[in-house]
């Protein structure tokens, strides 16, 4: 078996339900060797709460999980409530989450172990964002960034809708983690995640059948189905290029993000042509394969 991959994994878990569908996916692949989670934005303690339950879904009880930022740098929307946290408040659970230990558990890891781990960002970049600015050497302490976050294609550069959802939660933390420029930045946009969906009913069907930590993710799940008939599989696909970059067809250039203008707060542009090219994006998937992926690796 190849060597394992060290991976840190920062993640808004309890909005959109993809985040603990990502997670149960690191718990299972074989390669990730999951050396933490952090939480971000919002009730950041209950958002650790569902991580951690997942976690022990899986056997894992080694993994730390740390509560991060609740609120954005400056301005943007924020994220305050954590819809899934319903589905396991009369579970028994752990509550004692230190406020705001993320950043600090985020920087003493990466320089523990230099130029080897890959951070894995699927929610707004808040945490990042406080952890780039309070150690400014951590960026190219990384082996890679991988990020999903922003949309990318020309013709949907245009307004309001095309803004993707961790880019505009906070718009200045993103600003300032894209130009921080890693060794490595690898964005999963939604030019292609919007591309891997599976309904609701395929997604209990399957996830019943893997068990595991999708047990519990499937009970998250019906949180979800309350108000939406799929699953649109984001982060699981942004973990899943990790490990299996070939899932999709990327483009390198420069990202950049709007701050000044507040109706497009959180826009990422991306240029081809740029003089430096410090970041990639996907632009292309191959939603099959990436469906087989993923459910061999978790079951299902």
């Amino acid at each position: 078996m190849p060597d394992r991959l060290p991976v840190l994994l920062d993640t808004d878990i309890g909005s959109d339900i993809d985040d603990a569908v990502c997670l149960a996916y690191l718990l299972k692949q074989p390669r990730c060797e999951l050396l933490g989670i952090t939480t971000v934005t919002g009730n950041t303690a209950q958002r650790a709460a569902l991580a951690d339950l997942v976690c022990h879904a899986a056997g894992r009880k080694d993994v730390p999980v740390h509560a991060g930022a609740p609120n954005v740098l400056l301005t943007g929307p924020g994220q305050p409530e954590v819809p899934q946290y319903h589905a396991i408040s009369n579970r028994p659970h752990r509550k004692d989450f230190p406020p705001a230990a993320a950043v600090e558990f985020l920087r003493r890891t990466i320089r523990s172990r230099p130029h080897e781990i890959t951070l894995l960002t699927i929610g707004p970049l808040t945490n990042i964002a406080l952890l780039f600015a309070m150690d400014p050497e951590i960026p190219a302490l990384l082996k890679a960034l991988h990020l999903m976050c922003g949309v990318f294609t020309a013709g949907n550069r245009q307004g309001p809708a095309a803004r993707e959802w961790n880019a505009l939660v906070d718009p200045l933390a993103t600003a300032v983690v894209y130009r921080a420029r890693p060794p490595s930045c690898t964005s999963i946009g939604l030019e292609v995640t919007t591309k891997c969906v599976l309904d609701a009913g395929e997604c209990r069907r399957r996830f019943a059948k893997a068990g595991g930590p999708l047990e519990i993710v499937a009970e998250m799940a019906e949180v979800w189905f309350r108000d939406r008939k799929a699953i649109t599989f984001h982060d699981p696909l942004a973990g899943a290029t990790i490990f299996e970059p070939q899932l999709c067809e990327y483009a390198e250039g420069e990202v950049e993000i709007e701050t000044v203008s507040e109706k497009l707060a959180g826009l990422t542009a991306f240029s081809s042509r740029a003089e430096r090219k410090p970041h990639r994006i996907a632009t292309a998937v191959k939603p099959d394969e990436f469906f087989a992926h993923y459910f061999a690796v978790v079951g299902g």
